[in-house]
């Protein structure tokens, strides 16, 4: 498997923060996601700023689009992002939307499937509709009530489809090496290292401990 990519995801409000904090950690991650909270607040004029700033790194944009996938999405490929996320949920044309919007510019469509029921069949109908990207993602409010993404990860990992995997939920030094041996390509980390005393120091030590599997 080709090396697993790290994920490093930007949630504060703050402009100037979210790029600071970008500075600290780019030499351990591979893609600077945007959060969704982060680019409502926002806008398209921090992907240009990332993108002026790092120009070798993946940017993803978690739109988590509901609707209207490829008019939605559009301007933020424009401005730059190499990915953009969209949900599930959504149902087939709107993830065909963004996945259109994606070719166009020579990019990425991630599918999230935050609270698809069936998950592993949203999967399967993504991926034939050209999808480049699957997203495993226990959100904060079910990481709150005690979930996972583990059981998820497996399943989705055992459909063998011609995809890339993306896991994000908690995941922290101490799970890393699991979500990597599970299958995932891309690993999603957030609070263990922008909580961290040093969030430098947290990204050197997941790239390592990825890196080691």
């Amino acid at each position: 498997m080709a090396r697993p990519l790290i994920q490093m995801a930007l949630d504060s409000l703050d402009f100037d923060q979210t790029v600071a904090l970008a500075e600290q950690v780019a030499p351990h991650v591979d893609i600077f996601e945007i959060g969704t909270p982060c680019i409502k607040h926002n806008g398209v004029n921090l992907v240009k700023a990332l993108r002026a700033k790092f120009p070798d790194k993946l940017l993803l944009v978690d739109l988590k689009t509901m609707d209207a996938g490829e008019y939605e999405a559009t301007p933020f490929y424009a401005a730059g992002a190499d990915i953009c996320t969209v949900l599930g949920v959504s149902g087939l044309a709107t993830c065909k939307g963004v996945i259109k919007a994606a070719n166009a510019h020579g990019a990425e469509a991630q599918i999230d499937l935050i609270n698809v029921s069936d998950k592993a069949a949203c999967a399967r109908a993504t991926a034939e509709a050209g999808a480049q990207i699957v997203g495993i993602h226990t959100g904060l409010d079910a990481q709150a009530a005690g979930d996972t993404p583990f059981g998820d990860l497996n399943d989705i990992a055992r459909l063998g489809l011609p995809v890339r995997i993306s896991v994000a939920g908690g995941i922290k030094q101490s799970t890393v090496q699991d979500v990597v041996r599970a299958g995932a390509n891309i690993i999603v980390v957030g609070a263990a290292i922008y909580g961290a005393p040093s969030p430098a120091e947290a990204a050197r030590e997941i790239r390592e401990l990825v890196d080691a599997v």
